[in-house]
């Protein structure tokens, strides 16, 4: 989907394990809050449903956000910065199992929070609809000047949302997440090794 730069990240490099432990901390924190506001709001959340149709629906909204992202990343130079820095941030020291880490956590408690709890509860209309995406894209922010990534953050949150209230089952936008995050990861990792070994 994405294919790195020669431009370093304005952070300080993470290590492995810091990136697994924020990455599991951050599912944790997320859980809670999930939680916490299903205890304060009896609004019930979105449940999860296991059938063929949702499934296939989830699968297929994964592999359309990870096309336009592709074609976002071509034809938009301040989004391809925007995510090659977010990517080789978080990216770049994990070695390929931990991949599927970084598609399930992150789909998992970021959707029970932002489709399953907080969509219902703002309403399952297009307040609701719009008011979670931006949430979902601004917790993607690590800095201003990543806003082209964040912007497309609450896109990719609209089209998930958008999948929720059409099926009301969270399995579909959780499938996506995972595959979205599982395919792009990968991409950007494998084209990142083949360059730096060509360069070298």
């Amino acid at each position: 989907m994405v294919k790195p730069t020669s431009q370093q990240p304005e952070f300080e490099p993470l290590s492995r394990s810091q990136i697994l432990i924020a990455m599991g901390i951050t599912a944790v924190i997320l859980l809670v809050v999930a939680k916490v506001w299903l205890r304060l709001d009896s609004t019930p959340q979105v449940p999860i449903q296991i059938n063929i149709s949702d499934v296939l629906w989830g699968i297929s909204l994964g592999l359309g956000i990870t096309g336009c992202s592709a074609l976002l990343y071509q034809f938009w130079p301040r989004y391809q910065q925007s995510a090659d820095i977010y990517l080789q941030l978080i990216l770049k020291p994990l070695e390929w199992p931990d991949l599927f880490w970084l598609g399930v956590l992150p789909g998992l408690s970021e959707e029970l929070l932002f489709r399953g709890v907080m969509l219902p509860s703002l309403g399952l209309n297009w307040t609701g609809l719009a008011a979670s995406s931006i949430c979902f894209g601004i917790l993607h922010m690590s800095s201003p000047q990543q806003w082209p990534y964040v912007l497309w953050a609450s896109i990719v949150g609209f089209a998930l949302g958008y999948s929720t209230l059409v099926t009301h089952n969270l399995m579909v936008p959780v499938i996506a997440h995972i595959l979205t995050n599982v395919l792009s990861s990968t991409t950007w990792k494998w084209r990142y090794q083949r360059q730096s070994a060509s360069s070298s």
